[in-house]
């Protein structure tokens, strides 16, 4: 055959196309349980995080999580779990961001108190921006903040508000429709929490 021909580099491309898309669909099968697993260990830190109940190990994790109860609630799930300080409850979340959906988990204590913690799944904020609410000086600001009118405010300098009395949080400089939309999302998931927990009491 003519390596200079059209149809030598026809066959030749393909094969060679065909050999690389096998071996790509073959490690996406051997990696695709794996894979699952990772995703769902993500999640399950997630929301221990947000329950603030830390854990680093995948088997610290799964011990952990086998305590939270899920309770389905008016086409919600919420995650609870007694602890020494009370029952605390989480559920998942996806609000609008500025550029896109911002999903992660929020928990707060039964009695709708304080939040307990934040965590950001996934969002499509600006890199050094918005995408900062996913850094843990923003999150660590909500983990115990008391809960005042039934919201938490956001603004500030954008150093990081540790008074956990206050009901606010700083926002990110820079990031002013991010971080209103984060008090928005917030306000949001304390408002269905009321309904739901009230609801399933």
């Amino acid at each position: 055959m003519n390596r200079q021909g059209l149809i030598y580099t026809i066959v030749f491309t393909f094969v060679v196309s065909f050999v690389f898309v096998l071996l790509l669909a073959v490690a996406d099968q051997q990696t695709q349980a794996r894979v699952l697993q990772n995703q769902t260990i993500a999640r399950q830190r997630a929301i221990l995080s947000a329950l603030s109940l830390p854990a680093e190990s995948v088997e610290e994790v799964q011990e952990q999580y086998a305590a939270v109860e899920q309770l389905a609630v008016e086409d919600e799930i919420l995650y609870r779990v007694e602890t020494g300080r009370g029952a605390l409850v989480a559920k998942e979340f996806a609000g609008a961001g500025l550029w896109g959906t911002i999903s992660g988990v929020i928990g707060v204590t039964e009695g709708l108190d304080r939040v307990t913690g934040i965590e950001i799944i996934d969002q499509n904020e600006t890199p050094g921006l918005g995408a900062r609410i996913d850094e843990e000086w923003f999150k660590r600001q909500l983990a115990g903040e008391r809960i005042r009118e039934g919201t938490i405010r956001v603004g500030g300098t954008g150093d990081g508000d540790y008074d956990y009395e206050n009901g606010k949080i700083d926002a990110i400089t820079g990031a002013t429709r991010t971080s209103e939309s984060m008090q928005k999302i917030i306000k949001a998931e304390i408002d269905q929490l009321e309904q739901l927990i009230g609801g399933g009491s």
